[in-house]
């Protein structure tokens, strides 16, 4: 969306909801990007509360030295109830307009996109967002920041899962994130040979998952891993592997709930790459007299779109051959 062409002399960033690796490396390159255009640059502290609570300082090119391959935020985010009020909002103004910043770059998932939104609108302050969330959950966009690191983190957990499943002929369901989104639970799923996947998009009857199971202990498979999103309808891992242990039980069966440890670690390149060409990008489109857009990849192109569209429009981002073709693998 283009707005009036207004100036913009000093532009804030910030990290809101769900921390994501590679969040640092859009920061970097923000802030970077707006230093080499001759923009001043203020970093706020823990998202829309730092607003509300006047945490902010001057950033330089040093302030993100050696960050690029730092997991978290070195911004810290928070997630803020005090924001969703006009009292809140109107303190987060007042201290953002004294801070002399003139723009908003935000990085986070799609509450931190409902507050600049609503936030851009009532005060007339350009914002773009960029998508940060290891759940790859956001329209408007192929791919999000921390989302191959996720997958990357999953990946190698099952395969040490599968090590110690094989060696006692066991039966694991591993529980990964995604909130409503299978994206993680699929593509690492495929990528660890999964024998199952329960997917939040993708009803499976417990009855339908054993017979699965039966199947593999037909084939003499030493060990099963069952690979659960933690929206799946269900109940999560913990929920199915008891249904399941109460009438299937020709494995010793385990559960294994990787929870945090996904958000964590250092970024994988990719993410490293799409983190600072979306800084990048978003900046350049702010100076360009753009607002309310989020940036996103398509294919190999950088993109943006409306946030009104990003935030009303729903994409189902399931591959529906993947979840054909790990039907398939499991024979």
């Amino acid at each position: 969306m283009r707005d009036l062409v207004k100036e913009i002399n000093r532009i804030g960033v910030f990290t809101s909801g769900g921390d994501a690796p590679g969040m640092n490396a859009a920061i970097r390159a923000a802030v970077r990007t707006a230093l080499y255009n001759g923009k001043k640059v203020t970093g706020i502290y823990h998202g829309y509360q730092g607003m509300i609570e006047n945490s902010m300082f001057d950033m330089d090119s040093r302030s993100v030295s050696s960050i690029i391959q730092k997991g978290g935020t070195v911004l810290k985010t928070a997630r803020c109830l005090e924001f969703r009020t006009p009292e809140g909002r109107a303190t987060a103004y007042a201290n953002v307009k004294a801070a002399g910043i003139d723009a908003l770059v935000a990085i986070g998932g799609d509450g931190t996109f409902t507050g600049a939104e609503i936030f851009s609108k009532e005060y007339d302050i350009p914002v773009v967002c960029i998508p940060g969330t290891i759940d790859n959950d956001l329209n408007g966009t192929d791919l999000t920041i921390g989302y191959d690191t996720a997958n990357n983190t999953v990946i190698d957990a099952i395969d040490k899962i599968r090590d110690t499943a094989a060696s006692h002929n066991r039966l694991f369901f591993i529980e990964v994130m995604g909130r409503d989104s299978g994206c993680i639970a699929l593509n690492a799923g495929v990528a660890g040979g999964a024998e199952a996947i329960l997917l939040p998009e993708k009803e499976t009857a417990i009855d339908e998952l054993i017979e699965m199971l039966e199947s593999g202990a037909d084939r003499n498979k030493s060990s099963m891993i069952v690979v659960v999103a933690e929206g799946d309808k269900n109940g999560g891992a913990s929920n199915v592997a008891k249904r399941v242990n109460e009438k299937f039980d020709y494995y010793d069966t385990k559960v294994s709930i990787l929870g945090h440890l996904q958000r964590g670690g250092a970024p994988s390149s990719a993410d490293r790459v799409l983190a600072t060409r979306m800084g990048y990008t978003a900046v350049n489109e702010l100076l360009k007299g753009n607002t309310r857009i989020t940036i996103g990849v398509r294919g190999s192109d950088m993109v943006t779109t409306p946030l009104e569209e990003a935030l009303s429009k729903k994409e189902l981002k399931l591959n529906e051959e993947l979840v054909e073709i790990a039907k398939i693998m499991t024979f």
